[in-house]
């Protein structure tokens, strides 16, 4: 949820009072600024021409290509109404096409795509880098769709309303220009829409701070103000909730990253809904509004624990009554990942340990009745796609060396067969997993997984990379990866994934004891990895590299300042790394929750302690770091890697750097963009590493 939220907050501009900060590379913040871009273009050119004449490199890009562009990919599936829809691209369509099957035909293995909108075609029409941002259908028809279309994969998007049987725009049909914003259908007639609306209508993090009501027809700066946050929230944003044939208007107040007010439309009225302002709202379903509880939650003398997963009464709490079932209560080791809803079943996504879970919900007579699917252990587990016209499902299964799997699963009687298998491109049989612990710096137990040969030598040569991402209460969970597979573990490399604090493995305690004054916790967790792959011999510090990105790349970035002497190798990707104007730049405010605010003296006080850009130091042995960003990202500036690495440069330290000038904060938009980004960061690793 975190990143599908990180996805949609909103551009801000650059903040005037820069000049009371002492920073001499601010001139890099400019996005499109010709100096700026003169120094982007000569670093880049310089490690476009060191990577991409590695060895390594062809071998390297001809093989991800052959991957990315494979035909025996699982098409993964969108259910509405009758049809399966799916978003493609291959090597006949650069940008992807969206298309769809007749449903029963994709469950029975022998679908019929029929191409609903070429995307490369529609680019060269209009002319634009269009990159496919996701639809929204119109309920219950599914015969219209409002589109939204990245110019240049940023995460601004205009959104366009589309017949789907005669594959057109809708002629005067809905139209909202670029922004951040969002929209939905109430019906036919009617958007919901969240979006730049002019002058004062955006919060200082730079999301919408109103929700209105837009009738077709009339012109959008027309359209109804139906609610307004204050403009030092986050976002305001509205949605719709459905619940059989019930369907209720929400608008959703962020006042900050991790809490929010959540308005029902009520008896002519918004309703605030009296639960915690840090529960997560997960799902409606039979009456029943599912809460997962990121604090404890004492109501009507019960208590209920943090990370449990609980239900009230949808009418009674419209009432102001809290009628509550418990639904799942973790234990110390135990998380929930996921909430998905068929037409009258409950599913929860459940870690164990690090390792997937499947559980069904029903509500009878007054309370849930669980069921636990006997799904395959020892990896990662994930709903894809819910029915909402029935109780069936598709969930997939996959680890390390164990390639996606997905099956078709029925809820009522708790029933699956395998449906589709990718397929496997390097030899897992020569490998195997492994999970350790090591005990962090305050003692805290931190999981992280090894995948390795199995005659692996301990003799601290073998290259080796650690990736992290630590923050958001996002987990990092094991996944099969073809090109890690066969262009990092075929070249002898061992792969490791750390479980430090920051993400969700084992729930909202876990990542809260990385939050703003305790984010230490998450760097000690990372070093203490480092330090137990070394100490194993496994692997030694001319050998050991790390991989981030986003919040990763601060990760990774505080990593290889604070600790130089354990890595040989930082794959630092869009990252966050001035920690002093972050909450300036782009989507940045909208983070105070998870880093502070470093307008706050006391706050600062904390966070330049670790700041990547401030703690960076003449005459230290820094790795020789690899910085990868995009010009188009319009999440995380691409300020920040750029003064890294001017600060760098002016150091006279060595780095690689490569900017691409579109692909948003995904930093790809194509297959071959994506291909080219593997190849030059594995060459990379192989270079420095082996």
């Amino acid at each position: 949820m975190k990143r599908i939220f990180l996805c949609i907050i909103a551009i801000i501009g650059m903040s005037s009072n820069v000049k009371a900060q002492e920073d001499k590379y601010l001139w890099l913040e400019e996005v499109d600024g010709k100096k700026a871009l003169e120094f982007v273009n000569e670093q880049s050119k310089k490690t476009e021409a060191k990577l991409t004449s590695s060895p390594y490199y062809k071998s390297i890009y001809d093989k991800s290509l052959e991957i990315y562009n494979s035909t025996d990919r699982i098409p993964y599936p969108s259910m509405y109404g009758d049809y399966v829809y799916n978003f493609w691209r291959d090597k006949d369509h650069v940008r992807g096409i969206w298309r769809r099957t007749q449903k029963s035909k994709y469950l029975n293995g022998e679908p019929e795509w029929e191409t609903v909108l070429d995307i490369d075609a529609l680019c060269k029409k209009d002319n634009k880098k269009w990159v496919y941002k996701g639809v929204s259908g119109l309920y219950p028809t599914f015969d219209r769709f409002l589109i939204r279309l990245s110019n240049g994969g940023g995460d601004a998007v205009v959104i366009r309303e589309y017949d789907v049987n005669k594959k057109e725009f809708i002629k005067d049909g809905f139209y909202i220009p670029e922004s951040k914003g969002n929209a939905t259908y109430l019906d036919k007639n009617t958007l919901i829409v969240s979006s730049n609306f002019g002058e004062g209508t955006m919060t200082t993090s730079g999301y919408s701070n109103q929700i209105k009501l837009w009738k077709r027809g009339t012109y959008l700066k027309k359209a109804k103000l139906i609610f307004e946050g204050k403009r030092t929230d986050v976002a305001s944003s509205g949605i719709v909730f459905r619940d059989g044939d019930k369907k209720y208007i929400a608008a959703y107040r962020s006042k900050t990253f991790y809490t929010r007010e959540i308005n029902i439309w009520h008896k002519e009225k918004f309703v605030t809904l009296d639960i915690p302002e840090n529960a997560s709202f997960n799902a409606l379903l039979n009456d029943q509004a599912v809460l997962n509880l990121k604090s404890d939650w004492t109501v009507n003398g019960k208590t209920y624990k943090q990370g449990s997963i609980i239900s009230l009464n949808f009418p009674d709490l419209l009432e102001g009554k809290h009628t509550t079932s418990l639904i799942y209560q973790p234990n110390e080791l135990s998380s929930v990942s996921g909430v998905s809803t068929t037409k009258n079943t409950l599913l929860l996504n459940v870690l164990n340990d690090v390792n997937g879970e499947l559980y069904i919900y029903k509500f009878n007579n007054g309370k849930w009745n669980e069921e636990k699917v006997n799904a395959p252990k020892h990896g990662r587990l994930s709903v894809y796609s819910t029915d909402e016209t029935s109780n069936n499902y598709l969930f997939s299964f996959e680890n390390f060396l164990t390639p996606r799997t997905v099956y078709y699963a029925n809820a009522d009687n708790n029933t699956f067969k395998a449906f589709k298998s990718l397929p496997s491109y390097f030899n897992s049989e020569k490998y195997e997993i492994k999970q350790f612990k090591v005990k962090s710096t305050d003692g805290t137990m931190v999981p992280y997984f090894v995948v390795h040969a199995k005659n692996m030598a301990f003799d601290g040569s073998n290259p080796t990379l650690i990736s992290a991402y630590g923050g958001f209460e996002s987990s990092s969970l094991p996944f099969y990866s073809a090109s890690y597979g066969a262009n990092l573990l075929d070249n002898g490399f061992v792969f490791v994934l750390a479980n430090i604090r920051g993400g969700g493995e084992y729930g909202p305690k876990w990542h809260q004891a990385g939050l703003k004054e305790k984010r230490q916790n998450v760097y000690d967790d990372f070093h203490s990895v480092a330090e137990d792959l070394i100490a194993k011999k496994i692997t030694s510090p001319k050998h050991l590299g790390i991989r981030g990105g986003s919040n990763g790349g601060l990760l990774v970035g505080v990593a290889f300042t604070q600790r130089p002497d354990l890595y040989n190798a930082v794959i630092c990707a869009v990252p966050l790394l001035d920690m002093k104007r972050y909450n300036k730049l782009l989507a940045g405010a909208s983070w105070m929750g998870e880093y502070g605010n470093p307008d706050k003296p006391e706050e600062w006080a904390f966070i330049k302690k670790y700041s990547p850009y401030h703690n960076l130091k003449p005459n230290k042995k820094y790795p020789e770091v690899f910085f990868y960003t995009s010009t188009r990202d319009d999440r995380v500036h691409p300020g920040h890697a750029r003064k890294m690495a001017a600060k760098m440069k002016d150091m006279g330290y060595s780095f690689f750097y490569y900017e691409n000038t579109e692909g948003g904060h995904a930093g790809s938009s194509t297959n071959e963009q994506s291909a080219k980004s593997t190849a030059m960061t594995f060459s990379y690793l192989i270079m420095k590493l082996k």
